[in-house]
């Protein structure tokens, strides 16, 4: 039987979530998510064919895995209020963090238990069930509720493991902000097309069709990327023309320099809201 999985938090990346693990067939049934609004609720139900409450310990009394899916700024408070109920349960639930930042110790402590906690760091991508997302165990998860934890973010993308909790901030930077980057760089590219005369329609298109076709690319070959970018390169031609321009502006230590601005963000954020 599956194993009844519970949301505390009904929003984006949830919904993601749980609508990717029915649409691979997990049962609706095994599956409840809670939110103060009763309209999402109800669209959530009528959406999905999933349960859903506005309690909270309700949800926690049922779950065999319960994920965390709030914001990181009231994590502490939704923490405190299913703390009871976590522990008086003869055995905790496996704990699904994916709110940024909040370490599993804090977590612990705000349940009063010991409890085996996975944290993970998704990315927007997820929305479209192309998701990256970084997962760290605390030590007393088991092998099972690794793979509990896998098979539901590998419902939306790929997930990979770290083996030290700290190293979710280079996967925030790496992947959880990084859809922005792309972003940035693809408006950058259709602006100076635009520029040079092309359609705002036309640039936008060709830009977009071109960075999915790069990724595709990237990821079905064998080759090294230094390889695939040398394999558009001709001498002295206009390819060769644009890296160099890219690379004598300071292209990689620009980007070199986001993800270290974004990690130094990340790790600061725990020290915020991980109190």
């Amino acid at each position: 039987m599956s194993q009844h999985i519970a949301f505390i938090g009904a929003g984006n990346m949830s919904r993601a979530i749980y609508g990717g693990l029915i649409r691979s067939g997990y049962p609706a049934s095994q599956i409840t998510a809670t939110s103060p609004e009763l309209d999402v609720l109800q669209t959530q139900q009528n959406t999905y064919g999933i349960h859903t409450t506005t309690d909270n310990l309700l949800a926690t009394t049922k779950a065999d895995v319960l994920v965390l899916a709030v914001k990181p700024q009231i994590l502490k408070m939704v923490c405190e209020e299913i703390a009871p109920v976590v522990k008086n349960r003869k055995a905790p639930p496996l704990i699904i963090s994916i709110a940024a930042g909040i370490e599993c110790n804090a977590i612990s402590k705000w349940l009063g238990v010991e409890a085996p906690i996975v944290r993970c760091m998704p990315n927007t991508p997820a929305l479209i069930g192309v998701g990256a997302s970084g997962l760290f165990a605390n030590r007393f998860v088991s092998d099972q509720q690794k793979d509990a934890a896998e098979q539901l973010m590998g419902a939306v993308g790929i997930a990979e493991w770290v083996t030290e909790e700290p190293l979710l901030n280079a996967v925030t930077a790496v992947s959880g902000s990084a859809p922005a980057y792309f972003f940035l760089m693809l408006n950058a590219m259709q602006q100076a097309a635009i520029q040079q005369g092309l359609s705002a329609d036309s640039a936008r298109k060709l830009a977009q069709q071109t960075a999915l076709g790069a990724a595709k690319m990237a990821i079905d070959s064998t080759e090294s990327l230094t390889r695939l970018m040398q394999n558009v390169m001709s001498p002295q031609g206009s390819t060769e023309q644009a890296i160099l321009s890219l690379q004598s502006n300071e292209f990689s230590e620009a980007i070199e320099a986001a993800m270290n601005a974004c990690k130094a963000r990340a790790e600061a954020m725990q020290k915020e809201f991980g109190g």
